[in-house]
């Protein structure tokens, strides 16, 4: 078999837990893809679990990095790139700037943009770091990910239901979009829904309640994952959010305040559990 095409992954890193780059590095190495991780911050554990220290690259520094990575003579054996958390709004031009020449030496790789800026509970990141997402990393995504509180502040408007989320998807600066955190109409049941230009799938399993920090990242790079082994969108849907669920039902059942990772390495490669995958259009 041909070595399969790496990642790079482009994300915040913390000590202590499974999100940013811990969950999406794990992810996709555990379904063969190797992996250039890059960090945008270092921080000892998630915020959600309290103020802490912060480490952030120098934005000129975190630039010549990006720009060794361009030229590296390796970069061919890149076949797509993941970027989620930003420490510093200038870190989105540097990004940018090492897609381009991604597709330049690969014209089939694909970029995944999770804008990871916020929840419900409001913006997490500065506004600028938000922005720069918005401006600068969005309108080049193959496919983005956000979750409904991020999709919402992209478009700066609410949704009222998931048709009109389908139709600003269409109009929206990437390509395609796997948008999370979706609840079914009677509200038990939540989700993700995927949207192309020609196709729109909503796979939902029952509500976890309190879940721990991370199923979004672990999301994008599953999917992403599933993506760049061949699967059609719908089957990659499946099972990226079988799989997120499993997790998440294994971590609540052990009373954890992280992803359970290492654990539930098996069940990022077969998911058995079965959700609901209704086509919409």
């Amino acid at each position: 078999m041909k070595p399969r095409k790496a990642v790079i992954v482009i994300s915040s890193h913390v000590v202590r837990g499974s999100v940013g780059n811990r969950a999406a590095v794990f992810a996709l190495e555990t379904l063969g893809f190797p992996v250039w991780a890059v960090p945008t911050i270092l921080l000892p554990w998630h915020p959600g679990h309290g103020s802490a220290s912060r480490i952030v690259p120098d934005t000129n520094q975190f630039a010549r990095l990006l720009g060794d990575l361009e030229n590296a003579p390796w970069l061919d054996e890149v076949g797509a790139v993941l970027s989620g958390y930003l420490g510093d709004p200038g870190q989105a031009a540097a990004i940018a700037g090492l897609v381009r020449s991604v597709r330049k030496k690969n014209p089939g790789a694909i970029y995944v943009c999770d804008p990871v800026i916020g929840d419900s509970g409001g913006l997490y990141v500065d506004e600028m770091i938000a922005g720069a997402i918005c401006n600068l990393l969005l309108p080049i995504a193959d496919i983005a990910t956000p979750n409904r509180f991020e999709l919402e502040w992209i478009f700066g408007r609410k949704f009222a239901d998931t048709r009109s989320i389908i139709t600003a998807v269409r109009n929206g600066p990437a390509k395609s979009a796997l948008v999370t955190s979706i609840l079914s109409e009677n509200g038990d049941h939540t989700g993700n829904l995927l949207i192309t230009s020609v196709e729109s799938w909503h796979a939902t399993h029952p509500v976890i309640p309190d879940p721990p920090n991370g199923p979004g990242d672990l999301t994008s790079a599953l999917y992403l994952g599933r993506h760049l082994e061949g699967f059609r969108a719908p089957e990659a849907l499946r099972l990226t959010t079988s799989a997120v669920y499993e997790v998440l039902a294994a971590t609540k059942n052990l009373g954890a305040d992280e992803l359970q990772l290492e654990a539930n390495s098996g069940v990022l490669l077969n998911p058995a559990v079965d959700i609901r995958l209704v086509q919409l259009d």
